[in-house]
């Protein structure tokens, strides 16, 4: 049943029955016209049946049962305004939650990103550390041209992705290595050739020696150096060599191979026996000049100077 004021059907509802027709459960519907003229029942509302009486108005000229339907209305829609507001929030804080689990997703993929890429950098950094210290040791050693490219393109290793930057740092490493190699290579055939030089060297300076002691050994190489050390070793001068000289002619005659059979007497200075020789050289036995240190020593010790050597071997016949 519908239910309005007798005036103007400004108001419509959906009622429905709750009990058994006495009450109504309604519900404002703008598409249903309520007829002035038919009585009903409204929830909370009780309404005579059958009235001849017009219905009875309030100081603002509105029966009691617009008013209440008045307020239920405003009610109802001050609800579905509270209702329209919530959701609305609802919605707003839905939002604003995806949008900071959005966020937050974000840092963590970043901060992961970040994690992975610190070993990416770090494989770079000591890749142009290491190519760099390179350059520097091998200096002209080798070409060094196609490392220091190298070098420059993975010097913005911040601004590549991982595998171009682990493309670069192999590129960088194979340089270095060929680099090295390089130098290596100059470093061995710069050693050999030091050794060859040494060698060279070492083999002229030991057929010096040789050609020396070939050349001293002589009779006139012997009298050579005689004169030499006696001079600078005692400061025997010309007069001093003189008598030297006759003396070990008579001897030796100037051989360092000479040998008494029947004393044992040997070499230039005549040593008795030749052994004692060694104490001036253990190749006394081959060296003049080693012969020649042991009989100035043994004539300064004995005579003083080779004079008075030579006097007493002309008065005795040895020394």
């Amino acid at each position: 049943m519908l239910l309005a004021s007798k005036t103007r059907a400004w108001l419509s509802f959906v009622c429905v029955p709750s009990c058994e027709g006495q009450t109504l459960d309604c519900m404002h519907d703008p598409k249903i016209d309520i007829d002035p003229t038919t009585p009903l029942h409204l929830k909370n509302y009780t309404v005579p049946t059958e009235s001849s009486d017009p219905p009875r108005r309030t100081r603002s000229g509105m029966t009691p049962v617009r008013r209440r339907l008045r307020t239920g209305v405003s009610i109802g829609a001050g609800l579905a305004l509270v209702g329209i507001l919530a959701a609305g929030g609802l919605a707003i804080n839905t939002g604003i939650a995806r949008a900071e689990t959005a966020a937050h997703e974000t840092q963590v993929l970043q901060a992961q990103a970040a994690a992975q890429r610190v070993p990416v950098d770090k494989k770079a950094q000591d890749a142009i550390t290491t190519a760099n210290q390179t350059i520097a040791a091998v200096k002209d050693k080798a070409d060094t041209a196609k490392l220091t490219s190298s070098v420059a393109s993975l010097s913005e290793y911040k601004a590549l992705d991982t595998a171009t930057v682990n493309t670069r740092v192999a590129s960088v490493q194979a340089a270095g290595t060929a680099v090295i190699a390089a130098a290596a290579e100059v470093d061995r055939k710069a050693s050999e050739a030091a050794a060859a030089a040494q060698a060279a060297a070492d083999a002229a300076a030991a057929q010096a020696a040789a050609d020396a002691l070939a050349n001293s050994n002589t009779p006139d190489g012997a009298r050579a150096t005689a004169q030499s050390m006696a001079a600078s070793e005692y400061g025997w001068g010309g007069d001093q060599f003189s008598c030297l000289s006759n003396l070990w002619q008579k001897e030796s005659g100037w051989s360092y191979t000479a040998y008494n059979a029947g004393g044992g007497a040997t070499g230039i200075p005549q040593s008795l026996p030749g052994s004692k020789m060694a104490s001036a050289g253990s190749d006394w036995e081959t060296n003049a000049t080693t012969q020649i240190i042991w009989g100035l020593g043994y004539i300064k010790g004995s005579y003083g100077t080779p004079c008075a050597a030579w006097s007493h071997s002309q008065s005795v016949n040895w020394y």
